[in-house]
């Protein structure tokens, strides 16, 4: 019991960092109607610049700098390139993001080589005792700051202008434009909160318990893409909801391998995706997405 405890825990504060993830995607998939395959070079980006100011500024700044660089690196993205493809068929845009994705990840890549960068992060190894069972601080610190910036979020996409403005566009980007709703700003800004989710996401997956970031971080986003598509990609409740199922999932899958080894190995990493293929056969637009009627 206490083993299943760690692993629900574990899955549950791991399924947080993938909302967060998942939310980026939903984010500009609600602003642009673009499912954007270059946020794992985002996520990177972001852990990326922070783990190289961490030596001048101190966790806390270089913290703030990865996820500013984040953002700012989805703004660039938005307006150098996929602002210039607007109009165009969504699967070119989509095939575009791909392209971003495999320069991005490359140059970053290479400027990290075969090193780990270490955050240094105030929690160290320090574990907390939840009754019986024992789990890393940072994994706590993950729930609590992934839940409080989806609350933030959702409660800004609500009940403020931009989240008007988001939710007018996502609805019918033509209106939106008539009504006066700046199509450019709004996409621009998505891009730009869905690196700064995926900058913070980068920290919670590169401290303790696993070694540190490296050239191989930002392929973690590729899990948290289940998430969004079990969730909907059209719905920021799903992102949520689809995090914590992939991440108990995964967590569960990999707890439990050698009971589970009739399947075969690395059923933790296939898990989310089995998922995802038996909630696409049951609800194609994803547990909270927008089903689209036709009139024939």
């Amino acid at each position: 019991m206490t083993t299943f405890l760690e692993l629900l825990i574990t899955g549950i504060s791991l399924g947080s960092v993938y909302a967060l993830i998942a939310l980026g995607f939903v984010i500009i998939f609600k602003s642009t109607e673009v499912v954007n395959f270059a946020h794992a070079s985002l996520l990177l980006a972001g852990g990326y610049f922070a783990v190289i100011s961490r030596d001048t500024l101190g966790f806390w700044l270089a913290l703030l700098v990865g996820i500013a660089g984040a953002a700012l690196l989805g703004m660039l993205l938005e307006f150098l390139i996929i602002r210039r493809y607007r109009g165009h068929d969504h699967s070119v845009l989509a095939i575009v993001t791909i392209g971003i994705d495999i320069v991005l990840i490359t140059e970053f890549a290479r400027r990290i080589g075969p090193q780990i960068f270490s955050y240094r992060d105030p929690w160290g190894n320090t574990l907390v005792q939840l009754g019986p069972v024992n789990i890393p601080q940072t994994r706590v610190a993950a729930f609590l700051v992934a839940g409080a910036l989806i609350t933030v979020f959702l409660l800004a996409f609500r009940f403020t202008s931009w989240g008007v403005a988001m939710r007018a566009a996502a609805e019918d980007r033509g209106t939106a434009a008539l009504m006066g709703v700046r199509l450019g700003w709004i996409s621009a800004s998505a891009w730009a909160v869905a690196g700064a989710l995926a900058a913070v996401a980068a920290l919670f997956l590169s401290v303790f318990p696993t070694t540190g970031l490296d050239r191989d971080t930002g392929l973690v986003a590729l899990k948290a893409f289940p998430a969004a598509i079990i969730g909907g990609l059209d719905s920021t409740t799903g992102a949520l909801a689809g995090g914590l199922i992939v991440g108990v999932t995964q967590s569960l899958a990999t707890g439990y391998q050698s009971e589970l080894s009739f399947l075969g190995n690395g059923i933790g990493d296939l898990a989310p995706y089995l998922v995802m293929v038996v909630v696409l056969l049951i609800r194609p637009a994803g547990l909270f997405g927008t089903r689209e009627l036709s009139r024939v």
